[in-house]
């Protein structure tokens, strides 16, 4: 008998998207994801090391990320083209365990992050991941971008603070007290960086089909990153650099290490290692349903979780940060003729070898153009046209959405999930609910029951009888007025647990106030149920295929019973 389904281990073979995508690799297909590779090596540079910077870490940190996470993401990934690494959504987090908790459990939540999308990928939770609402990752994005710019004030302004606030109220505070600190070599080296960045995207727009359309395949962030460090070492501006607060990068490849962990904090962290493993799960496999689209390829989301998983179990312990699926360098890896996982790994070596050969040049970029590039990146990740369009959607749509997003910026984005999952889920809940009814079958429908009025009573179910609508089988309970109930469950799609005791309830109460009950039309996942849960045992044979069955054997059996039903005295 079937039993419906169950949450199973996946039993299939750990089989990376890179084993069938080299199937028929050739020269070209090699040479395609080489240049594809090295051109999004380069746009991940400077996003990489501001990542790292925003979420508080040192710019390596970005860097071996993006090396180490990319190059596993790609290599045991389920997609072709995905590119991994560092990206905006983890910084409020990122930034708001390490305040919180230190580096050494910024690491242990990173690591158990990884574990547990190891775990949803080995129990083919892949699939969930889908059925977290529009209105939520809307909301979180969008609030994670206004977070984002927000923290990078600091550095586009030049002001004098040594360490940014976590909370939304707190970086309000630190921002207008430290105001009056603004350094005007650095606005102006954000303010022209930012102006660069928005003026090539409108330059390549423009280029677009044109002879002159590989100027526009120039990543606009290095070509401002190139110009910020060029005029501030040329004009030897006052401004902060990466050499001038943290020392440089280091010319070497990651070292394995192995922090103290305080187990007194450690234990606190399972909420927000949950909101890492859940952002990373969201943000992954919603870059590869979009690569999906770009490239006519289906990607396995059970894989990818556990590739992610594995990525991030590793890479923290190697001076790295949560890692995801990136959606800009997807995208960029894709239009620059990317066909493999390849392509993927060619960019973490690509990375590694900018470390390694041109990691002392990195020292005398300005910190207010990677403030700059951020201020561009997290703008471009937000949805801001969702706000306007808001009154197209129904008001529980709405409220989720706008609710997520106040609690993602003003207190913590691990209690916006939370509040936007449970809103969804009573959204979800209410409306399903509605949808699920029950009328009374009329003599119109069926003239058999004409004349019939003081002995039968008929009555319909439809949609799904669950915890949320087994108030329609209650409202049927306290109408018990005449000897013969039929019930009809053909267009009953759906019973669960709490709906399978509703109706053991009813038949008990039929019993106490002798009313034979009929029931007839179940079938599928209600017939399954009934089954499972003894229901048909209790039915005592009164179980009809259809209706007009069921009408048959109440008029048939009517007759012989009393009309007036017992009083339920148990009530």
């Amino acid at each position: 008998m079937h039993t419906g389904p169950t949450m199973k281990l996946d039993t299939t073979l750990f089989r990376p998207k890179l084993l069938d995508s080299l199937s028929g690799y050739d020269r070209a297909s090699l040479a395609r994801d080489i240049g594809a590779g090295i051109t999004v090596g380069v746009v991940a540079l400077p996003l990489a090391m501001a990542f790292a910077i925003a979420s508080g870490l040192k710019p390596e940190a970005g860097l071996f990320t993006a090396i180490l996470a990319g190059f596993l993401i790609s290599l045991l990934g389920g997609t072709r083209v995905q590119i991994g690494g560092p990206a905006g959504a983890f910084i409020v987090i990122v930034y708001g365990i390490l305040e919180r908790y230190g580096l050494a459990n910024l690491i242990l939540a990173t690591a158990m992050s990884g574990v547990l999308l190891m775990l949803m990928g080995l129990f083919r939770l892949g699939t969930l991941i889908r059925f977290i609402p529009v209105a939520v990752v809307i909301g979180f994005t969008n609030g994670i971008a206004v977070l984002i710019m927000l923290s990078q004030v600091k550095d586009f302004l030049g002001l004098k603070i040594n360490a940014m606030p976590a909370d939304f109220f707190g970086m309000l505070a630190a921002l207008q007290a430290q105001l009056h600190t603004v350094q005007l070599p650095a606005l102006l080296v954000a303010l022209g960086s930012l102006s660069l960045l928005v003026g090539w995207m409108r330059l390549g727009q423009r280029l677009h089909n044109t002879r002159y359309q590989w100027l526009a395949a120039l990543p606009g962030s290095i070509i401002a990153l190139l110009f910020a460090t060029l005029a501030t070492a040329g004009l030897s501006l006052p401004v902060e650099t990466i050499g001038s607060k943290f020392g440089g990068i280091p010319a070497s490849l990651p070292q394995l290490q192995w922090p103290e962990f305080s187990w007194d904090s450690a234990r606190f962290l399972f909420m927000p290692t949950l909101t890492l493993a859940l952002l990373g799960a969201i943000e992954s496999l919603l870059c590869a349903r979009i690569a999906d689209g770009l490239t006519g390829d289906r990607h396995n989301p059970n894989q990818e979780l556990m590739a992610q998983g594995i990525a991030n179990f590793v890479t923290p312990f190697f001076g790295g940060m949560p890692a995801t699926g990136t959606i800009a360098r997807t995208v960029t890896n894709i239009k620059s003729g990317a066909r493999t996982p390849v392509a993927g790994m060619v960019h973490a070596l690509t990375l590694l070898a900018v470390v390694l050969v041109a990691a002392p040049l990195a020292s005398h970029i300005p910190l207010a153009a990677l403030a700059a590039i951020l201020m561009f990146v997290a703008w471009n990740m937000g949805e801001w046209r969702e706000f306007l369009h808001l009154r197209q959607y129904r008001l529980p749509y709405r409220i989720t959405l706008l609710a997520v997003f106040f609690l993602t910026v003003v207190f913590d984005l691990t209690v916006a999930v939370e509040v936007g999952l449970v809103a969804a889920c009573l959204t979800f809940i209410y409306r399903i609910s509605s949808l699920s009814r029950s009328e009374a079958v009329s003599t119109i429908d069926h003239p058999m029951l004409a004349n019939q009025e003081a002995r039968i009573q008929a009555w319909r179910l439809y949609g799904a009888l669950f915890f949320g609508a087994v108030k329609l089988v209650e409202e049927i309970e306290s109408q018990l007025h005449k000897p013969v109930l039929v019930l009809d469950l053909k267009n009953l799609i759906y019973v669960d647990s709490s709906g399978a005791d509703a109706l053991m309830n009813l038949i008990h109460t039929c019993r106490k106030k002798q009313v034979y009950l009929i029931v007839c039309g179940l079938a599928h996942q209600p017939l399954d149920i009934a089954h499972r849960s003894g229901l048909i045992q209790h039915l005592d044979g009164r179980l009809e295929p259809d209706l007009a069955s069921g009408l048959s054997h109440a008029l048939a059996i009517a007759p012989t019973l009393s009309t007036e039903p017992k009083p339920d005295t148990d009530r």
